[in-house]
């Protein structure tokens, strides 16, 4: 007899779309399958690309799997800041996007280990609660900063102030962050690597078995 919720048991990785939440994605798979359900990592509503999702068994190896690098595409526009660091913030400011040479130069300096502010609109408690609850309701407070790894960052196109970037970074590295240290806002973003998982290969209905997945570590 197989305990309650722990079967099926694997990795699961799906092609998050835009507008649902990460969480939605969650909930919906464990409908699906009746299994414990749990992830490795979300993304913003607006955000599409690849969602690692555990199930059953699996759920209790999440250390295993949330700490790993993450690769990500995005346009980035330079005339505007959000609060949020992406198109569903509120406008902080209008400026002229730089030159490519100061946007090359500024893109230099993120490589490697930087400090960067954490987005208001994020998970992060802040005295005990949620930063993204304390901004819906208009709280302004001093967010912290956290060290991230940019191992790398590829400013492929530039065009009409919008750059077109692909970032590999540490886990827990915020691209609304770097946009926003570049001096604009995400208009686009899309994670298309887990480690060594890739978005090619999301299908939801496809369960890895766990040795199998672990073997890729």
């Amino acid at each position: 007899m197989r305990a309650r919720g722990l079967e099926p048991s694997g990795v699961i990785l799906v092609d998050k779309p835009a507008g649902p939440s990460s969480f939605a994605i969650v909930a919906a798979v464990r409908r699906r399958t009746g299994a414990r359900t749990g992830h490795a990592g979300t993304l913003d509503p607006f955000a599409t690309g690849l969602l690692l999702l555990l199930s059953g068994r699996a759920t209790k190896l999440q250390s295993r799997f949330v700490g790993l690098d993450k690769r990500y595409r995005t346009e980035i526009e330079l005339s505007a800041r959000t609060t949020t660091g992406d198109p569903e913030g509120e406008l902080v400011d209008e400026h002229e996007p730089p030159a490519l040479g100061e946007l090359e130069a500024r893109v230099a300096e993120l490589r490697g280990l930087v400090e960067l502010p954490i987005p208001a609109a994020s998970a992060v408690k802040v005295a005990g609660e949620r930063a993204y609850r304390l901004h819906r309701r208009g709280v302004v407070v001093e967010m912290p900063r956290r060290r991230s790894h940019i191992r790398e960052l590829t400013l492929e196109r530039y065009e009409e102030g919008v750059a077109a970037l692909e970032l590999l970074v540490s886990s827990g590295t915020y691209v609304r962050a770097v946009a926003d240290v570049l001096g604009g806002h995400c208009r686009s973003l899309r994670r298309t690597e887990i480690g060594p998982f890739s978005v090619e290969e999301a299908d939801d209905d496809r369960i890895i078995p766990v040795n199998e997945a672990l073997a890729r570590l």
